[in-house]
């Protein structure tokens, strides 16, 4: 018999569009809640969002979509309203990322949710949340990886050393709409957890401000950080002969690791450099001999040796480097599911466990509607019409 999941019993509808709100429904259907994709009669657009795998299907909604179940929905069709409330009826927490002017036409606004439904979690996960004069806009992951204020910053360092004509960039992916959705599952979480009906407004922005926060801390002194000053004085990216690691040094007895790693040069050496401050002053220096001696190194042994030595150094992976590394094939980061249409494919299992083994993931994507007759069967027989 499958061990219990913590969240297993907790049933959750999704009425989700983008990644921050259907992330925040992949989470807690990681830990065990039954996830309803109310997916409209022309499915969900994350469906058709790259990167695609070989056989046609997202890979970002093979990922989001995992161990979730399908219904379609038609929320501007009264039958399909009264459908979509008998589903809610039997959940616990509703999340939702309609926008904040089309809810009432849905009946997804607040008010009207509290009033059928005043046992439920009402989480509504928007680009600049529900309420306040930015409630209306719009936002894509380039949009709130700015707004947030991380976008801002990048590149910095050595990197923008390293690649001076790049332009301000985001970083790869869905950063800020995921991080917009592990504080909305944790916001309704917290919630569940009250034992309340509530609304509960998460503004992805102000997710990833929260990230950002010694950036925003440094207001108060009236210092503005920007991209091309923001750096570590030595450290951080470093070319070696067949590929790019990251440098880290925050601590003496890093240092210390840093320069036997080294093998202790006489410019390492320098009794000046047991000063931090003295380093920091000479960050130009201390990074040219790095780079200098690094071109030389190969990633995998250089890592090794700086890990065993205690200096904080990783290895920039590729996507393959990832699925086949030692450290995510011990923890069975990755499980196999079934994609219709694509056979078996990796998808990480949960960013977080329980115990000591990690979550199981027991369904890939389903098909769009593939669970309609729990949908149908939340509608009186007398007012049943085929949704479409």
């Amino acid at each position: 018999m499958q061990d219990l999941k913590p969240l297993d019993g907790i049933r959750v509808v999704e009425r989700a569009s983008g990644v921050a709100a259907a992330y925040a429904g992949r989470l807690l259907a990681a830990m065990g809640a039954e996830v309803f994709m109310a997916e409209p009669p022309e499915h969900s657009p994350l469906r058709r969002e790259a990167p695609f795998l070989p056989g046609g299907g997202s890979a970002l909604f093979a990922y989001l979509a995992a161990d979730k179940r399908s219904v379609l929905c038609d929320l501007g069709d009264p039958e399909g309203r009264e459908a979509f409330h008998g589903l809610v009826a039997a959940a616990q927490i509703l999340i939702d990322d309609t926008p904040v002017a089309d809810r009432a036409a849905q009946g997804l606004d607040p008010a009207g949710i509290v009033e059928r439904h005043p046992h439920l979690v009402h989480l509504s996960v928007l680009p600049f949340g529900a309420e306040g004069p930015k409630a209306g806009w719009a936002g894509a992951e380039i949009n709130l990886i700015h707004a947030g204020g991380e976008g801002f910053l990048l590149p910095n360092g050595l990197s923008a050393d390293l690649f001076p004509d790049r332009p301000p960039l985001k970083i790869a992916g869905h950063f800020a709409e995921m991080q917009g959705g592990v504080t909305a599952a944790l916001a309704a979480l917290s919630a569940l957890w009250s034992g309340q009906g509530q609304f509960v407004d998460v503004s992805v922005q102000d997710a990833n401000v929260a990230i950002g926060a010694f950036a925003v801390q440094r207001y108060g002194d009236g210092a503005v950080e920007h991209r091309t000053t923001r750096s570590f004085r030595y450290g951080g990216v470093i070319e070696c002969r067949d590929g790019f690691v990251e440098l880290l040094t925050l601590e003496e007895r890093q240092w210390q690791r840093l320069v036997d790693l080294l093998g202790r040069p006489d410019w390492a050496t320098d009794p000046a450099l047991t000063d931090s401050a003295e380093r920091s002053a000479r960050g130009d220096m201390i990074n040219a001999n790095i780079r200098a001696w690094a071109k030389d190194q190969s990633v995998a042994d250089l890592v090794a040796r700086a890990q065993e030595l205690g200096v904080p150094m990783a290895p920039y992976n590729t996507p393959q480097d990832i699925l086949e590394g030692g450290q995510e094939t011990a923890r069975e980061i990755f499980r196999e599911v079934a994609m219709p249409g694509e056979g078996r494919v990796q998808i990480q299992s949960a960013p977080f466990r329980f115990g000591p083994e990690p979550l199981s993931v027991t369904r890939g994507a389903p098909k769009p509607g593939a669970d309609q007759q729990l949908l149908m069967s939340c509608v009186p027989p007398e007012a049943r019409r085929v949704q479409a």
